[in-house]
């Protein structure tokens, strides 16, 4: 399954594609890897967890699936389902053309043809490239009974279809899920996966991390964008910016042809960094100008 020998090479592998991490996450992807185990990352939106399963299908040349979790997410949605209308046309075909037998059309309809395959069934099929990356985001958007479905999924990597039987994963995927921890998910889900708490990062990775991903932008800006973030998530927000909006930010400001921060330009563009506006309204006035003056004085001391 794994190409990455080492975690050395994890981490050397994810940064050619753009994704700057610690040790500590790189050695929990290589883990996962070489054991063959379900990777459970939780944090802040924003952060970077959903980008790892990219970067890992990337670096691994694997096909990446995603299956996107909502509320109301179920087993079928996430599995199969048949194409009803298609279905229909054949039934109307073969009464049209007379004498078809019930047995023979109904195992027609009910073939490969005719099948849906939603992320969880693609994930079982068999890829020249490998198995492929299999990422199940934003678990926590769904319920309990599909976390119970999705424990036995992952514990056989197969999956049943009533009028086709069981399918297997020849090979199995290597599955990443993501939570936004808006609730927690169930202990029995945890238990089968390797889990890692993927936290904002530290000064000198987010900046090397907007170098990566915004490198137009000077080594002064990307400082002070970064510090300024940093600075803002120490304020009572109602949704702190992640580094998903560290980079948005330096992209607009880059549109923009800014040189350095001021607190016009951050007035500006704050949409591009907080999506409430409560949030918004706090840093209106001279509210911007404090926090880029503390952004300014914490790089003095960095």
């Amino acid at each position: 399954m794994m190409q990455a020998q080492s975690i050395d090479q994890v981490q050397a592998m994810l940064t050619e594609q753009g994704y700057v991490c610690g040790r500590a996450l790189a050695t929990v992807v290589f883990l996962s890897l070489r054991l063959g185990r379900p990777l459970f990352l939780e944090g802040e939106a924003g952060v970077g967890k959903t980008e790892i399963a990219k970067a890992l299908a990337a670096g691994l040349n694997r096909r990446l699936i995603r299956l996107q979790c909502y509320e109301g997410l179920d087993a079928s949605s996430a599995v199969y389902e048949w194409n009803f209308p298609a279905q229909m046309v054949a039934i109307r075909t073969a009464e049209a053309a007379g004498g078809a037998n019930r047995g023979d059309l109904q195992a027609e309809l009910f073939s490969d043809e005719f099948l849906i395959e939603r992320p969880l069934l693609q994930a079982m099929r068999p890829d020249e490239t490998g198995s492929p990356v299999l990422l199940i985001d934003e678990l926590d958007r769904t319920d309990e009974p599909f976390e119970a479905f999705l424990l036995e999924a992952l514990s056989d990597f197969q999956v049943t279809i009533p009028e086709l039987g069981t399918i297997k994963a020849p090979e199995p995927p290597i599955v990443i899920l993501t939570s936004n921890r808006t609730r927690e998910v169930h202990d029995a889900l945890k238990r089968r996966c390797l889990y890692h708490w993927v936290d904002y990062p530290d000064f000198a990775r987010e900046v090397a991390i907007l170098q990566s991903r915004a490198p137009e932008a000077s080594a002064q800006l990307s400082r002070e964008v970064v510090a300024f973030v940093q600075a803002l998530r120490t304020e009572d927000l109602f949704k702190k910016p992640g580094v998903a909006e560290t980079i948005d930010w330096a992209n607009c400001l880059l549109a923009l042809d800014v040189i350095d921060l001021s607190p016009e330009v951050i007035s500006d563009t704050l949409g591009a960094i907080l999506k409430y506006q409560d949030d918004i309204t706090k840093l209106q006035g001279t509210e911007a100008k404090r926090i880029l003056d503390q952004a300014r004085a914490s790089l003095e001391v960095v």
